[in-house]
């Protein structure tokens, strides 16, 4: 039967990237890790630092879920090994569906696990800082940005992750003018970090009376919440602190004092707020944290351009400068425009649904090294 040539032709293309995953999944060291744990669980006074001991639960069961994966993924290709010579041996075509959606399953497991291998860079498995910045398009773009903060919050939720407001700023009509989250959970950053950059939407504006076709712009920026206190030397001359009142959803505190912070760097005009803490020496903490790490990152940002030869450019918000696309009239689609990858289903990806941009954002990366490593 032509369909079993078929399936046994896809399957056989798993055959070496199956091992390496397994490869790259450091298995035995994983087994080896899990029981050192295991022992240190057991010990007296393990639990009296519920946050280190939180921590390190985290980490096993991290460690046994891609365990149990790939064992997963073994037997899903065994099995559909055994049915397609079943199949074969008997002249049976009734199995033949059974086998497409077996294979079907192995193939979408296969995909998420060989993803998650991809997530080496340094910083790949810390919580990520969302900000939105409303651009060019006044109420338009921050109705916008507050429906970008609804897509990730709802991909967040669907990820397990919790997500916490450090930063709010309504927009004057609707919408938000910007906001800064944390989206916590592992690999947080190094999935969101293919997140950063200009979002462009095309529809019919609701706030346009003339029904007129209507363009705006968000800028998404990224970074890890690094909580080692990182080797960045800020000096006090080099940044101006405001405080301001907070102005979103945070408890009853909320707009009776300033306890908000507003840091600007003014060597490098990078600015972070925090106004989610209860007290503005928390937030003061909290925004200086951030402070440190954007400097940090920028730092080496730097280091690779000058070794690559490259120089960086400050993307505005307008034409041009989107990493992704989002048209809603005269027709539906999303496309990023770095790897291609686009859809017809506007509404699933504003559900949340982006792990098709991100997948694609994260094999554009690693195809990438691995052709600047060939050169």
């Amino acid at each position: 039967m032509v369909e079993l040539d078929q399936f046994k032709y896809t399957l056989g293309t798993y055959e070496k990237p199956l091992l390496e995953v397994r490869d790259s999944l450091d298995l035995a060291n994983k087994e080896k890790r899990i029981e050192e744990l295991e022992r240190k669980m057991e010990e007296p006074g393990f639990w009296d630092d519920p946050e280190q001991s939180q921590e390190m639960m985290k980490k096993l069961k991290s460690m046994k879920d891609d365990i149990a994966t790939y064992h997963t993924l073994q037997e899903q290709y065994e099995e559909i090994e055994t049915l397609i010579e079943m199949a074969e041996e008997e002249n049976d075509a009734s199995l033949i569906e059974e086998i497409q959606t077996t294979l079907d399953e192995f193939m979408a497991s296969f995909d998420n696990i060989r993803i998650k291998t991809l997530l080496s860079g340094e910083y790949d498995n810390a919580n990520a800082i969302v900000s939105l910045h409303a651009g060019a398009g006044g109420t338009e773009s921050c109705d916008w940005a507050g429906m970008l903060y609804r897509m990730y919050t709802r991909w967040a939720d669907k990820k397990g992750y919790e997500v916490e407001v450090i930063d709010y700023l309504d927009g004057d009509e609707a919408g938000i003018k910007s906001v800064t989250f944390e989206v916590r959970g592992e690999n947080a950053y190094g999935y969101l970090k293919s997140e950063k950059g200009v979002h462009r939407l095309v529809r019919i504006s609701p706030f346009n009376a003339a029904g007129k076709r209507q363009t705006s712009f968000v800028q998404c920026d990224v970074m890890p919440d690094i909580e080692e206190d990182l080797d960045v030397e800020i000096r006090d001359d080099d940044i101006r602190i405001d405080t301001y009142r907070s102005s979103g959803a945070g408890g009853q505190h909320i707009n009776k004092t300033s306890s908000a912070i507003r840091i600007t760097h003014i060597p490098t005009g990078i600015v972070v707020q925090c106004q989610n803490e209860r007290s503005q020496f928390q937030n003061k903490d909290k925004a200086m944290q951030m402070l440190k790490a954007k400097l940090y990152l920028l730092k080496q940002q730097e280091n690779a351009e000058k070794v690559s030869g490259i120089r960086g450019e400050k993307k505005e918000m307008g034409w041009g400068n989107q990493i992704r696309s989002y048209v809603m009239q005269p027709y539906t689609m999303v496309k990023d425009h770095r790897t291609n990858a686009e859809t017809g289903n506007v509404d699933s990806v504003m559900d949340g649904n982006i792990d098709l941009f991100i997948n694609a954002y994260l094999k554009w990366i690693a195809l990438g090294n691995e052709e600047e490593e060939q050169q």
